[in-house]
Formats: C-alpha cells, structure tokens, sequence
C-alpha cells in the first residue's frame, strides 16, 4: 500500500507508507475522526477559525499530534490564502498560543531544522507532503486549484533543491485526502487557468462534461507537475480518496459549506533524525 490508515486512541489518520519506510519524520494526514469538537466541526477540527470551542480545538490537537508523534509545542502553521507563497520555517514562527493569529500568509512551508513541525489544513483542496531523506528536508503545501494552477508543489521541489541542495530523485512526495475528479466539477476558468500556465501537458486531467462544464483531476495533475519538476513516478504517492465521496471520514468545503470543520497535514523532522542512520523499517 501507498498510505496506511492508522486508529491511535481513537483518531483515525493517514501516512505515507514510503516517508515510514525512509524514517527520520512523524508525520500524517487527519480524518474528521478521533476528536472532542460537537456540532458541525464534530469531531477531530484542527481548524483554527472555525467558530469552533477553544478549548476543544486544543485538545483536539494534543490528541493528533499524541497519535501521529508531532510536537504540539513546535508548530509552524499556515494562514492559506491560495496564492503560492511558500515560507521558510523558523523558531520564530512558532507562535507563543497555539490559537493566536499567524502574522503571514502563506499556503506553503519548508525547512531543514529538526523538530519544526509543519502544518497545512484542507477540506477538498490537496495537502501535499515533501521529504528528502538524504538532506532531511521537508516542505508541506495547501494545493486548490488555484495553488495547483500556480505551480505552488512543484515549486516547493525546486526550492529544497534550491535552497538544500536537495537531489529531486531523492524527493518523496505523497499526495493527501482532496476533492477527486468524481466531484470536482467546474466551469471553464479552472481547465483555462491551468492551460493558460501549463499547455498541453494538463489536458489528460481535464474532461468536458458538456454545457460549458468540466471534471479536473486536481491529484492527478499534481502528480504530473511532480514529475515534470523531475520528482521520479515510484517517488510520489496519491491518496485517491476523495473529501467529498466520503463525509463519514472528511469534511467537504463543496459539501458542506462553512458548517464544517477543517483536517490538517502535519510532517516534522524527528530531532534525532541527523545523528542517526536511515531507518530500514516502518515505526511504531
């Protein structure tokens, strides 16, 4: 399997079977599961603007970052606005609250310092989580359409190579929970956004629907983008399973509106990871 679905004290969540393998990261995608939230953001809302209980949120934190092995005291959040800033991590980001308002915007993170961990949040647009084993460095990104028409993933490579002198071939990607081209249904700005940037290379993702609407297969080009940025296939992972299909797992901006609470991403370097070797085999 690409992804495991893990059941830790009752929150339910994702990871990517080859980040495991590598070792060296705590990191996992959240379900709507395993959480203390009531309402519409019941249960696991990691959301922070969510008109949720503050003290829930917190707890329902401290339960995610228990079950997945993240450091709740060292998030590195986002403030998403889908545009395709990405941010480089620092001590000085992480906030003295958790719940006090993030001082930028930016729909994506990287760093190379051990124990920052990064956080992204979706419900239907695409979390993306980037790890290089061999230089220790991570990048997590909020990818919509918008951010996927931008390049924001793709870039987000160039930038480990860039800025870490990270190889490509030596990146792993895995590809969270989005909205799947079963439900994402748009009009003709989305397919022309993503032409005008990329040409032809995108049109197998794109499919008419007739009457000026279209199906787009947002994972799908993500995985093309990865590739074309010289990410290599068996390096990047999908996670086909689609928000909007599965509300008992999900929230669903499309299916839900704002009455709803929001999944986060989380990835972050274990502290340890530099001194010691490559792990062979999947933790526990």
């Amino acid at each position: 399997m690409a992804f495991t679905k893990q059941s830790k004290q009752n929150v339910i969540f994702h990871t990517a079977d080859a980040f495991t393998a590598a070792g060296g990261v705590a990191h996992g995608f959240a379900t709507r599961l395993g959480g203390v939230s009531t309402g519409p953001c019941a249960q696991l809302n990691l959301g922070l603007s969510r008109h949720d209980d503050p003290a829930a949120v917190r707890e329902n934190y401290r339960r995610f970052c228990a079950a997945v092995g993240t450091d709740p005291n060292s998030l590195v959040m986002t403030h998403q606005v889908h545009e395709d800033t990405i941010r480089v991590a620092s001590r000085e980001d992480i906030l003295p609250d958790l719940l006090d308002p993030i001082p930028y915007d930016a729909d994506g993170l990287i760093t190379n310092d051990p124990g920052l961990c990064l956080t992204i949040y979706y419900a239907d647009c695409i979390p993306v989580l980037l790890y290089d084993p061999e230089q220790k460095v991570i990048a997590a990104v909020h990818s919509g359409w918008r951010g996927t028409a931008l390049g924001i993933a793709p870039q987000a490579a160039e930038k480990m190579a860039d800025l870490y002198g990270c190889k490509k071939e030596s990146i792993l990607a895995a590809i969270g929970p989005g909205i799947g081209p079963c439900c994402f249904e748009t009009h003709d700005d989305v397919p022309s956004a993503m032409t005008a940037r990329w040409g032809s290379g995108v049109t197998p993702y794109l499919s008419s629907l007739g009457n000026g609407k279209f199906s787009v297969d947002l994972k799908g080009i993500l995985a093309w983008q990865l590739r074309t940025a010289g990410l290599t296939q068996d390096h990047i992972d999908t996670l086909p399973l689609c928000t909007a299909c599965h509300p008992e797992l999900y929230w669903s901006h499309r299916k839900m509106g704002d009455q709803r609470g929001n999944q986060a991403a989380m990835i972050q370097l274990r502290p340890s990871s530099l001194s010691l070797p490559r792990e062979g085999s999947a933790e526990r």
